[in-house]
């Protein structure tokens, strides 16, 4: 019997556990031109608000040793034009889409939550908690379990589709974060988004990027990505969706033995736009050559 790579994460059904990560696949639309985006596990989007925005001045991305910086500043149309004709695109396809929210206030993304939960094509919502909140100075919602666990709270009580909520690494205990956001109403978690980082051109004494700092992610935050995939998974009783410089079909059975039901692949499509197909293969060979029915079977199996 062929082994089954399908998953189920707070109900979403799944025909394989690999995702793309928020940002780094837009809506799919240049992809559609390497890869058949139905035989994905889930499509996440890039992050959406309510309304449009420019995003930050440039240069925003720079490559790193091992892997890239990025500061974009959440560009992206707005919520109305996102539906117009992201979705318009998106829907064409038999695979589940999920919805990366972003806001500068909790109202904002309680409006785009209900906005977003009228379209019937969505299949989650996923929470970018990793957004500064203007009411409070600018500290960023995930930095501390109060204010993560309140946005919860309040954009679980404006819509019924499964929400998963994607934490910040930049935080001293991740797994406080992660109970609270459970416990406010979380169906998943999604970690981990991109470390805190800067580059300087040392020849001109200017930062690398326009925004002096910017979100570090690719091959090195994968231990980091690793370790807390571990932690939070053993903390918390729903499902973790792991993601951290995943390039390959073995990086992402780190993330399953440490406790994730699902993999998001991100910085890793900029180098190769078939990767996620590369690993959705690969993980049906390790099962078969390992003898194992199921993903489900490799899922927290490390050993300690």
């Amino acid at each position: 019997m062929k082994p089954s790579l399908e998953v189920n994460i707070a109900g979403i059904k799944m025909k394989n556990p690999v995702m793309t990560a928020s940002g780094t696949f837009g809506s799919g639309l240049e992809y559609s031109n390497f890869i058949d985006l139905s035989k994905l596990g889930a499509i996440v989007t890039k992050g959406v608000s309510l309304k449009e925005q420019q995003g930050n001045l440039t240069p925003r991305i720079y490559e790193t040793p091992c892997g890239m910086l990025n500061s974009i500043g959440l560009q992206n149309k707005g919520v109305e034009k996102f539906i117009l004709e992201d979705m318009a695109f998106l829907k064409e396809f038999n695979v589940p889409i999920i919805v990366n929210v972003a806001g500068s206030a909790i109202e904002e993304y309680v409006e785009v939550a209900q906005r977003l939960s009228e379209e019937d094509c969505i299949s989650a919502l996923e929470l970018n908690i990793s957004c500064p909140n203007v009411k409070a100075g600018g500290l960023v919602f995930g930095s501390d379990v109060d204010s993560a666990a309140k946005l919860t709270t309040f954009v679980r009580k404006a819509t019924k589709l499964p929400l998963i909520v994607k934490l910040s690494p930049n935080v001293g205990n991740i797994e406080t974060i992660a109970k609270g956001v459970e416990e406010a109403g979380a169906d998943a978690i999604s970690l981990i988004n991109t470390l805190i980082g800067c580059a300087i051109d040392v020849d001109s004494f200017k930062p690398q990027l326009a925004n002096v700092i910017g979100g570090l992610s690719g091959p090195a935050v994968r231990p980091v990505a690793i370790a807390m995939v571990w932690r939070v998974s053993k903390a918390v009783g729903i499902p973790v969706i792991g993601m951290g410089g995943i390039m390959n079909c073995r990086d992402a059975l780190e993330f399953f033995l440490a406790g994730a039901s699902a993999v998001a692949v991100g910085t890793a499509n900029f180098i190769n736009p078939e990767v996620t197909m590369e690993i959705i293969d690969g993980l049906a060979e390790f099962l078969r050559i390992n003898k194992l029915n199921s993903i489900l079977e490799v899922v927290g199996k490390l050993k300690v």
